[in-house]
């Protein structure tokens, strides 16, 4: 699962990709600091089933923590997008097709609003963080629009030939964006198109369907960042123009976990306080800033980057982790390794999914699966649910 990192510039997105993954970045105060995307692995908590099976699991592509098992998610971080990137204002062509294969979006918006729209650094208060959560999407809708547009007539023309379903051609266009036939079928329940497919080129009536498709095969949460700035009300009006938003302060998490590995403090991803820890010399500017960290946590809950994450995974995309395993006994992979790997899969997703998620063959050849915590067999429809434990049986 990859998850892209979006936003104007100077919002903190490096900054948030860097807490999130620890990962060296280039972060300065100017524009397009980024232009090559950041790659960066991140991780989700869940429960590990280690300690209801009564087992020690030895993990082979995630962490457990006790009991808490760490999953990997591939962050993007891509260079900051102005108004008419669609358009290529600021190579924005280039950072959104970067994009492409990401399955949600984290929108970094500065909620302080010491931004203007173009990213340039001005007073806090100066600008209305809401209208970064407007032109992204316009901007990522557009930029969905000019791909269905480029030779979509010949496509039309074509399909007309054989009869082809309008998701059918619209899927020819936009695969390449990992968007699914089923996600723009659902899309176009929403918008009424003409019957005759000739007559879609319309740019509006492609826009408002792009804003649909968008919102099944790319969702948005907004990190409201440098949240211990926010002027009164900035954190409402974003709230009120996107679904789902997670206060964020990505510098204090960034900050916070360098001083971990430094061991001046104690503290876990997602916790809502840390600890000094005893012993420790600081001096008076280290605690200030220390107690400013410790203050705005207490009010906020937490710095907010580790549930901004999970939120994407678990909420707005509704993935659920299961572990497919060899030897549903002894709950190992061939090499003996117990519970060794978590797979993040959609909720709903079946055995048979599961089967192709471990190995192309392994779907091919699926003959049954078995529910290891139940022990009983089913069949290539079972639906998963969150934490199971399960082996796939197929044809040597």
């Amino acid at each position: 699962m990859q998850i892209g990192i979006v936003g104007k510039p100077n919002v903190g997105k490096s900054t948030f990709f860097g807490a999130a993954t620890m990962a060296p970045v280039e972060i300065a105060n100017y524009p397009f600091t980024t232009i090559e995307p950041n790659k960066g692995v991140a991780h989700v908590r869940t429960t590990c089933p280690c300690k209801e099976l009564g087992v020690k699991c030895t993990p082979h592509n995630s962490l457990c923590v006790d009991g808490v098992r760490m999953v990997p998610v591939e962050l993007l971080d891509v260079a900051g997008l102005v108004p008419d990137a669609w358009q290529g204002k600021g190579l924005g062509n280039k950072f959104l097709d970067d994009l492409r294969q990401a399955d949600a979006l984290i929108n970094v918006v500065d909620v302080s609003g010491s931004t203007d729209i173009e990213g340039v650094p001005g007073d806090v208060g100066s600008h209305d963080p809401a209208e970064d959560i407007l032109f992204l999407r316009t901007e990522i809708e557009c930029w969905m629009r000019e791909i269905i547009k480029n030779g979509f007539g010949r496509i039309v023309r074509q399909a007309r030939m054989n009869g082809s379903k309008p998701e059918v051609i619209l899927h020819e266009r936009l695969a390449g964006l990992n968007v699914t036939e089923n996600q723009i079928k659902e899309a176009l329940k929403h918008v009424e198109f003409p019957e005759d497919p000739l007559k879609w080129e319309d740019d509006d009536l492609l826009l408002r369907l792009c804003a649909e498709i968008r919102k099944q095969a790319k969702p948005m949460i907004a990190a409201m960042n440098k949240a211990d700035i926010a002027p009164e009300g900035n954190i409402e009006r974003v709230q009120s123009v996107n679904e789902m938003c997670v206060v964020t302060m990505a510098e204090t998490e960034l900050a916070l976990k360098k001083a971990a590995a430094a061991g001046l403090v104690d503290y876990v991803p997602g916790d809502a306080m840390f600890k000094i820890k005893e012993g420790v010399n600081l001096n008076e500017g280290q605690r200030k800033a220390l107690q400013y960290m410790a203050d705005n946590m207490a009010k906020f809950g937490g710095t907010g980057v580790q549930k901004c994450i999970e939120d994407a995974a678990f909420k707005m995309l509704d993935l659920i982790t299961v572990y497919p395993v060899e030897d549903e006994n002894k709950y190992t992979d061939h090499f003996g390794r117990v519970l060794p790997d978590a797979f993040l899969v959609p909720r709903g997703s079946t055995a048979r999914d599961l089967a192709y998620r471990v190995h192309t063959d392994l779907g091919d050849k699926f003959i049954r699966a078995v529910n290891a915590k139940t022990k009983r067999t089913v069949g290539a429809d079972y639906e998963l649910q969150d934490g199971d434990v399960i082996r796939i049986v197929a044809n040597k």
